[in-house]
């Protein structure tokens, strides 16, 4: 009996230690932060299509039958270089023609002239009345206008033979043939687009709660995909003045001035640029948020009672690796940032040592309007 006694008091005593044990608080240790008010530029990202900036449809300033195409798609050519040739024939016959006009016009004055003289000196002699050298001086000042008017029309001539002969207006590409040889081409019909390689865009669509943003931007960061490990710095160069059909967004065009030789056209790029926030923000880093049920909320620490306890906020939106609160803290509080889905409310947490801090503020970018 006595050993059975003794068993259960031991019991009793288990008991009374796990008691003890179950009602000391647990004091978890948590990484916090000093949140501080700031003005960040809000980092926008976009990818669009990298294209060039000056697309030239040259053609011909005559019509014609096209005899040569000199030219293929994607052919490096070099100002003044030929691109392609019309059948000069129908010009050259017009040219012939135009010069034979004007040595008959030609004859017509000189006889208009010599007629003129004569008739003066007869009118000096009183030989002849004044009404008919009044018509011989109008006979010669219309053999006159004839013969300037078929120079000019020569004139013309002689140009649109020169205009047969396609050359490139400027150092690119060719980025399209839209004619080839033995097509009929009125004046004015594009025949070759060319584009200019020294400076570039890239064409992005920005929805219509950040067109303002996009207009005030100075500075772009472009990055392509194939090479997402280096940018290239561009600017806004224009914004539409009216959103798109599609989807209602602002096409936006990004000029680089000097693209480096991997960006080619038909590249896709990520265009990023700041956007100046309106009112102080407070950045966090992600690991400080949490969701419950609706809510987004943060554990805050209190430095009277040791404890956290949660309070809702509102994120504007990301920066970098951290995320922008525009309501719900104030400058000053100390936010827990790991450790947080451990915790309970009202709970008694201790500050791991030397990790309490400010957060870091981003450097702005501009002012309001990017100026």
């Amino acid at each position: 009996m006595r050993p059975f006694l003794a068993a259960v008091a031991g019991l009793v005593l288990l008991a009374g230690c796990a008691k003890e044990q179950a009602a000391v608080e647990v004091v978890r240790p948590v990484r916090t932060v000093t949140v501080a008010a700031e003005h960040p530029g809000m980092q926008l990202e976009f990818s669009g299509e990298v294209r060039p900036r000056y697309e030239s449809r040259l053609g011909f300033r005559v019509g014609g039958k096209l005899a040569k195409r000199l030219v293929d798609v994607g052919a490096s050519v070099k100002k003044g270089q030929v691109l392609a040739q019309l059948d000069p024939q129908d010009l050259r016959l017009a040219e012939a023609a135009a010069r034979s006009n004007v040595a008959s016009a030609t004859s017509q004055y000189e006889l208009a002239r010599a007629d003129l003289a004569r008739f003066r000196d007869l009118r000096a002699r009183n030989f002849i009345s004044q009404a008919e050298l009044d018509r011989r001086q109008a006979a010669h000042d219309s053999a006159l206008a004839q013969l300037e008017a078929v120079r000019a029309q020569a004139s013309i001539q002689d140009n649109q033979a020169v205009y047969t002969v396609l050359r490139a207006d400027s150092d690119g590409v060719i980025t399209a043939v839209e004619a080839e040889a033995g097509q009929v081409v009125t004046a004015g019909q594009t025949v070759v687009r060319l584009a200019q390689t020294a400076e570039k865009e890239i064409a992005i669509a920005v929805p219509e709660d950040k067109v303002e943003a996009a207009r005030r931007a100075q500075r772009i960061a472009v990055s392509l995909w194939a090479t997402p490990g280096s940018e290239t710095p561009g600017r806004i160069r224009e914004v539409a003045p009216a959103a798109g059909p599609a989807r209602r967004p602002y096409a936006v065009g990004g000029g680089v001035a000097d693209p480096p030789q991997e960006m080619r056209w038909g590249m896709t790029a990520t265009v990023r640029f700041a956007e100046q926030a309106a009112a102080p923000l407070i950045r966090l880093p992600l690991s400080s948020l949490l969701r419950q049920g609706e809510q987004t909320v943060v554990w805050v620490y209190d430095p009277k009672s040791s404890t956290v306890n949660t309070t809702p906020v509102s994120v504007a939106g990301p920066n970098g690796n951290d995320l922008m609160v525009s309501n719900g803290l104030a400058p000053g509080q100390v936010v827990v940032t790991a450790g947080a889905h451990l915790l309970q409310p009202g709970q008694r947490v201790k500050l791991l040592p030397g990790d309490t801090r400010p957060a870091v503020a981003a450097p702005e970018v501009g002012g309001r309007n990017g100026s």
